[in-house]
């Protein structure tokens, strides 16, 4: 089990090193966040392509656990996903992706988005066969 946590950990790593998730935060109220990956990358039911992605909270008064997606500029939803309530214990300076074990040739899935500053973040669901949590 360490080793397979120990790979993750590896992986999240190198995709964060090699495959550059930079950011640049906006919004507070909403979490805008701008998230430019050089690989491939998972979320529930898609791959996004390297590229820039928005990320953000869906600005509604019953649901704060609802994340959409959109291309670079904002103008085309690419995904609406629901999550579940994340915690760490200690925010940090910058936005903090993820990831989880990838599935057999395919990219590594987006599991945990924290915003800068804030110790509580959005969790990603997926199907059980499809990703192995850190």
């Amino acid at each position: 089990m360490n080793i397979r946590r120990n790979a993750v950990i590896a992986l999240s790593l190198a995709v964060l090193g090699a495959g550059s998730a930079s950011s640049a935060s906006a919004d507070e109220s909403n979490k805008l966040t701008y998230l430019t990956f050089s690989q491939d990358v998972a979320i529930p039911g898609k791959v996004l392509p390297a590229g820039t992605y928005t990320f953000r909270l869906v600005d509604s008064p019953s649901e704060r656990h609802v994340v959409q997606i959109f291309n670079q500029t904002g103008t085309q939803v690419i995904a609406t996903l629901l999550t579940v309530a994340d915690s760490r214990l200690s925010p940090t300076d910058d936005t903090v992706i993820v990831f989880g074990e990838p599935a057999r040739n395919a990219p590594p899935p987006i599991t945990r988005w924290f915003y800068p500053g804030d110790t509580s973040g959005e969790e990603f669901i997926y199907p059980k066969s499809s990703v192995a949590m850190p």
